[in-house]
């Protein structure tokens, strides 16, 4: 099963994202899949087996999402990289700046952390893509692409070098890229400039990297958490935080978790 279809709570991750997106205003949606992702793209088609006399909340709700924003499908072939997996949407965002989140990272920020990541893009210019960064733990350096850059005002700072996944001693400061990025279309002739990484895969720091030089490329931080649903510690403590956000569910767990106290 992708992993972007891992529930958390009554619906799974990729739904959470696209839920994220539209919140900030998206109205057409690529999805990038690959060849055991079916189960993504069915999940936002129509489901006639599902459909009763009485109408299932959790059914409507996402038949409300799905007419607030057109999902558009597109497969990577290969899993040659995140590069590779945003060169596929060139023809569907054209000329246009566009957004990029990642289908197993749940974001819960106010305003929605593309809505921020615009607001930067367009204080700072409208010319130079944005990333969205967070402080990281020592422990946690060598899983992210870690940024080298200069901070010119409070929470923004000017790339000068970006490094992926670098051991602890080699870093040059504790910024990781989190996931979520607003990029010019210059960054499809970048990636084109790129070779091959670790794995065999087309890294997105490398083409970012080859856009800091040629237009520039701003890091933010931003307001809210992220949930990175691919480590499994992370994944159950988000099912436990969104289920106790709902009074149903929190009315039932509290007295479990209390129960289960040593």
């Amino acid at each position: 099963m992708p992993k972007e279809m891992l529930p958390v709570v009554d619906r799974p991750v990729i739904q959470y994202v696209v839920e994220e997106a539209v919140a900030a205003g998206a109205d057409d949606i690529l999805i990038v899949t690959g060849r055991t992702k079916r189960a993504v793209e069915d999940h936002f088609d129509l489901s006639p087996e599902l459909v009763t006399a009485e109408p299932i909340p959790a059914m409507v709700e996402l038949d409300r999402l799905t007419e607030r924003a057109t999902v558009h499908f597109v497969r990577q072939r290969q899993p040659k990289g995140l590069a590779d997996a945003i060169a596929c949407a060139e023809r569907h965002v054209g000329k246009e700046p566009f957004g990029v989140l990642l289908g197993d990272t749940i974001n819960v920020c106010d305003p929605p952390l593309l809505a921020q990541l615009s607001r930067r893009f367009k204080e700072l210019g409208s010319r130079k893509s944005v990333v969205a960064v967070e402080l990281v733990p020592d422990s946690k350096v060598s899983d992210y692409g870690i940024v080298d850059g200069k901070e010119v005002r409070s929470g923004v700072y000017e790339v000068r070098h970006l490094v992926e996944k670098p051991p602890l001693a080699e870093a040059p400061s504790r910024l990781g890229i989190t996931g979520a990025y607003l990029l010019t279309p210059t960054i499809f002739d970048a990636i084109r400039q790129i070779e091959p990484g670790r794995n065999g895969e087309l890294q997105l720091t490398d083409a970012l990297n080859v856009l800091a030089e040629r237009e520039g490329v701003y890091a933010v931080t931003f307001d809210g958490v992220r949930y990175d649903i691919g480590d499994r510690f992370i994944w159950l403590k988000t099912n436990l935080e969104f289920a106790l956000k709902d009074p149903e569910l929190r009315e039932r767990l509290v007295p479990l978790l209390r129960s289960l106290r040593p």
